[in-house]
């Protein structure tokens, strides 16, 4: 079965309170993580129809701040799909109070697997990139996967054609 980025789409909208501020008066990065891994998480489990854990944190950037009384969307799709893996792209924005106009101040990239009951690693459907950008998150993801797997020393880098295929031609 072959799915598309779309059907895992996944927005979370919610107001930053003070509660859940730093001493500026902005949102802890930790609550922003933990808001965007639950909506990478649906996502996930949109897309596999399976339980789905977090296996890693790839990349987060924390571009801008998120003030107290922000309206903060969330919105995660999953950009590629791997044998039992899936790497999702999480995106998020603010909107300003008066003009409404959104802007984005975060984004993230996170791995999750999809298990069996018992926690072993099942297969997940492939993915049909269908947009511009989503083909670009598809393409980059591989990439971005065998880095990881070198990183890890799970894969020796003359094996990672992907990546190469950047530095050499």
């Amino acid at each position: 079965m072959v799915k598309t980025p779309k059907e895992s789409l996944t927005i979370l909208t919610d107001i930053v309170l003070p509660a859940d501020t730093n001493p500026l008066g902005n949102l802890f990065g930790g609550e922003l993580l933990a808001r965007m891994d639950r909506a990478c998480s649906i996502s996930a489990r949109r897309h596999s129809h399976q339980i789905v854990v977090t296996a890693s944190v790839n990349h987060v950037a924390f571009n801008n701040a998120v003030p107290v009384g922000s309206v903060v969307t969330i919105e995660a799709k999953v950009s590629r799909a791997f044998k039992s893996s899936m790497e999702i792209y999480v995106d998020v924005w603010i909107e300003d109070r008066k003009s409404q106009v959104r802007s984005k101040v975060n984004e993230g990239i996170y791995t999750f697997v999809a298990v069996d009951k018992d926690g072993k690693p099942i297969a997940v459907p492939h993915i049909k990139p269908e947009t511009a950008l989503e083909k670009e998150r598809y393409e980059g993801a591989l990439r971005r996967k065998q880095l990881s797997l070198i990183l890890s020393g799970k894969m020796k880098p003359s094996d990672a054609y992907e990546l190469r295929t950047l530095f050499i031609g």
